[in-house]
């Protein structure tokens, strides 16, 4: 979700006449850098105050560079920023990132910081212009905000209440996308299964899912996140019964002990989760399930700490994104008696981790031998140069490195291969593959690419608006590197 605000933020820039700077550019070149920052974690805040502090001398030196700090952490420290980074001119909140080449323009004019942090949502964020970073795969918000208390979460606080879409305005943009090329979505909410109780209909997420089932041209369709809570049987049903919607499932557990879920917040126990595993497995035995965990909470004990171990074992998780507790200023869980100690978070981390490796690895050689199609991706394989490979993602959303075929091969075309080997977090195709087949995906991509759009050195992509200042390069939006 915080990529795709950055999206927007790129694309309200260029709207506004803004070039986006060319790639390697660094942040002391540029002459608009924009922090879109999370609140989830506490080094979130380091890197904030840290690379703030690092681009106070480069701007003393360059009086017309301008700094943004938006999102969750702008939305919680508010006037802070600017206490502490008095150099920063912009700071904006999660309800009003439209406002940001205002603001910008703004500061600029008065030539003083402008603070403008929106108690409430302003405007649905997908109204807002956005600059798409892939020409395959997209992302499409249905809600924001979150109605549950966690006690160990800031974001209902920063995000607000839960907002939901209209269905028919979601549909209208899946199938916009769909008509540029876009073959795979990813509906995105803070509780995306919690969809339609700000709409008053419980079953409105799973006849969502039906309803991008019947949108021509969309291949593969996958949300984020959902909660255990909020997980019921006509959701099973849609994902198994929609052709489109593809056998993967995040979804976070964050404890197995009942008196660390309680002390959560969370409303399910364990045995409601693995129910809920149970079931998604028996609909679609080859799902590939992933999840959230976080050790260290206060209070927990060993035992406590044996019963997420036990879950991880039953669940058998593909993935496993493991977090150890940080505590977040204005959460319950920060005052909470119980705090564990450092070295003994760590030790439970490490033991959690090699579990959930030896499982991941596991899971994986059972996909050895098997033949799957995989979506093309860009930038997915890191090494893919070197070892003249290609990499993307099956439908289980497992990552795939494999051979480079003969015939030309582009991002969102879709290659059949075999596979040969697996690591516990990717599987290898060596052999040639089976089949290629160019889509529509892939002509976006391509025309995309040959339009130089993916090369944004110095292109104008935007025609300045009434009132705004000449073009001048902007740095892509940058994320805080947390969740």
């Amino acid at each position: 979700m915080n990529v795709h605000d950055s999206e927007r933020l790129s694309g309200l820039l260029e709207e506004a006449g803004f070039v986006r700077a060319p790639e390697g550019t660094g942040e002391g070149e540029a002459d608009i850098v924009v922090f879109n920052t999370c609140a989830v974690r506490e080094n979130a805040d380091n890197r904030l105050y840290g690379n703030l502090g690092r681009l106070a001398p480069i701007k003393a030196r360059r009086p017309g560079m301008q700094i943004a700090v938006g999102g969750c952490l702008a939305q919680k420290d508010r006037d802070t920023i600017v206490k502490k980074a008095p150099w920063v001119d912009v700071v904006f909140g999660t309800h009003n990132i439209g406002s940001l080449p205002v603001l910008l323009e703004r500061a600029r004019v008065q030539e003083e910081a402008q603070v403008e942090i929106a108690e409430s949502l302003e405007a649905f964020p997908s109204t807002l212009p956005t600059r798409r970073e892939s020409a395959y795969a997209a992302w499409v918000s249905i809600s924001v905000g979150c109605n549950n208390t966690c006690t160990f979460c800031i974001v209902p606080a920063l995000r607000g209440k839960e907002k939901d879409r209209r269905p028919g305005d979601i549909l209208a943009e899946v199938e916009t996308l769909v008509a540029e090329g876009v073959t795979e979505i990813t509906l995105l909410g803070q509780n995306v299964n919690a969809y339609g109780s700000d709409i008053g209909d419980r079953e409105a997420f799973s006849k969502l899912l039906r309803a991008c089932g019947k949108v021509e041209g969309l291949e593969r369709v996958r949300f984020t996140s959902p909660h255990p809570r909020d997980f019921t049987d006509d959701v099973i049903s849609a994902m198994a019964e929609t052709e489109n919607v593809m056998p993967q499932l995040h979804m976070p557990l964050q404890s197995g002990s009942d008196t660390v879920l309680k002390a959560m917040r969370r409303s399910y126990r364990q045995e409601r989760y693995l129910g809920i595993i149970e079931k998604v497995r028996a609909a679609m035995p080859d799902a590939a399930i992933s999840t959230d965990i976080i050790v260290g909470f206060p209070g927990e004990t060993e035992e406590d700490f044996e019963q997420t171990l036990h879950v991880v074992r039953e669940a058998r998780f593909a993935q496993a994104f493991t977090f150890q507790y940080s505590k977040r200023p204005g959460t319950p869980a920060a005052e909470m008696d119980g705090q564990v100690p450092k070295a003994v978070v760590q030790e439970r981390y490490e033991r959690l981790v090699a579990l959930q490796e030896e499982i991941s690895w596991e899971e994986n050689k059972k996909q050895v031998g098997r033949t799957l199609e995989v979506l093309v991706a860009e930038g997915e394989g890191r090494k893919d140069d070197a070892t003249r490979r290609l990499s993307g993602r099956a439908a289980d959303n497992r990552l795939v490195h494999f051979a480079r075929p003969e015939e030309p091969v582009r991002p969102g075309d879709v290659v059949t291969v075999d596979i040969t080997y697996a690591a516990p977090h990717h599987l290898l195709a060596e052999g040639p593959a089976r089949g290629v087949r160019r889509t529509r995906a892939g002509d976006a991509w391509e025309r995309r690419n040959a339009a130089g759009e993916k090369k944004p050195a110095g292109v104008m992509l935007g025609l300045p608006t009434v009132g705004v200042p000449p073009p001048l390069p902007v740095a892509p939006a940058a994320g805080c590197g947390c969740d």
